[in-house]
């Protein structure tokens, strides 16, 4: 009776964790009610600056059809080749599948040698085939975004020497696409691809900006979608959002440098217990073999990987900031 009791309890240790992880998950409340109050004052006032913002918002909001599909939302197969292309390695989705299937096979294997567990060599083999791709695509995927958005201001100012020296919008992204070398001058030449083909620039900026999902580009097609409604110099426009751009990633860089301390203490503190366990596991298999027979150690290392969880949990919440 007493393994089901300790397995009752490590699940309601995990529902608290799961309800918690969605009640802290929602949106923010301040956020909500700033955004309320930021409609009403557009509703009901009478400044000329109000009026212009609230113009500015009706234009950025008709720039796409209200039927449009977000990139990556119409399956997890879709979704998962998006990632794949995000990384800019040229994985395939059947390469990523094999490999991960490899991966969880010998894992599994070397653990069920080891241990002669077969469940639990499944399990971890499962978890590290699955979690491991997962991660070394996250990896590439945020090393390909850091490098656009480091070379995106340079792209910007190029495009606008390219318009005070006369040329249209169209043949200056042909020449940020041949001059700017990494991700930017591959996403540009995309683009120009599709326009040559026959679609719109703003269809052309769009597709991209939905399948990169990146700040600084939705910035660039916000302010190309509010230059064409409202006129004005565009060149300007984009020297100014060029500098926007520029001060946001030393604001990044400020807040990485001063959680970093932070940062590094909680994957200290995290990984610390696996990798002892691990240690003296691997060096006395006897001594903490009991983890892998006894029903109770078992429903206590549960519970113990639970509280683990939500104070990880937390410390990513602590240290993770919004610009």
């Amino acid at each position: 009776m007493i393994p089901v009791q300790l397995l009752f309890v490590a699940l309601g240790l995990m529902t608290v964790m799961v309800l918690g992880f969605l009640l802290l998950s929602g949106p923010s409340p301040t956020k909500e009610s700033a955004r309320r109050l930021k409609a009403v004052r557009f509703r009901h006032s009478q400044s000329t600056n109000d009026r212009v913002e609230a113009q500015m918002r009706k234009a950025v909001a008709a720039r796409k059809p209200k039927l449009h599909a977000i990139a990556g939302s119409g399956s997890r197969i879709e979704a998962l080749e998006l990632r794949l292309h995000r990384a800019g390695k040229g994985w395939t989705l059947s390469q990523y599948l094999y490999a991960s299937l490899g991966l969880a096979a010998v894992i599994a294997l070397l653990i069920f040698i080891k241990t002669g567990a077969a469940l639990l060599a499944l399990a971890i083999g499962l978890l590290v085939g699955a979690g491991l791709p997962h991660l070394v695509v996250n990896y590439f995927v945020s090393k390909r975004a850091n490098s656009f958005t480091t070379k995106f201001p340079d792209a910007i100012e190029l495009l606008v020497r390219g318009l005070r020296s006369g040329l249209p919008v169209t043949e200056t992204l042909g020449v940020v696409a041949k001059e700017v070398p990494g991700p930017v001058g591959e996403e540009f030449k995309l683009i120009t691809e599709r326009i040559k083909i026959g679609k719109t620039m703003e269809d052309a900026l769009q597709e991209t900006a939905d399948r990169l999902s990146m700040p600084e580009f939705n910035f660039f097609c916000i302010t190309l979608a509010i230059q064409r409604e409202t006129g004005g110099n565009l060149a300007e426009t984009l020297a100014n959002l060029s500098d926007v751009l520029r001060k946001r990633a030393q604001m990044k860089l400020k807040i990485r440098a001063m959680s970093s301390e932070s940062k590094a203490s909680a994957y200290i503190v995290g990984a610390l217990p696996f990798i002892v366990f691990t240690m003296i596991w691997w060096i006395n298999p006897g001594y903490i073999g009991e983890f892998f027979v006894d029903e109770r150690l078992m429903v206590a290392g549960m519970g113990g990987l639970v509280w683990m969880g939500i104070g990880a949990f937390i410390m990513a919440k602590m240290v993770s900031f919004e610009i």
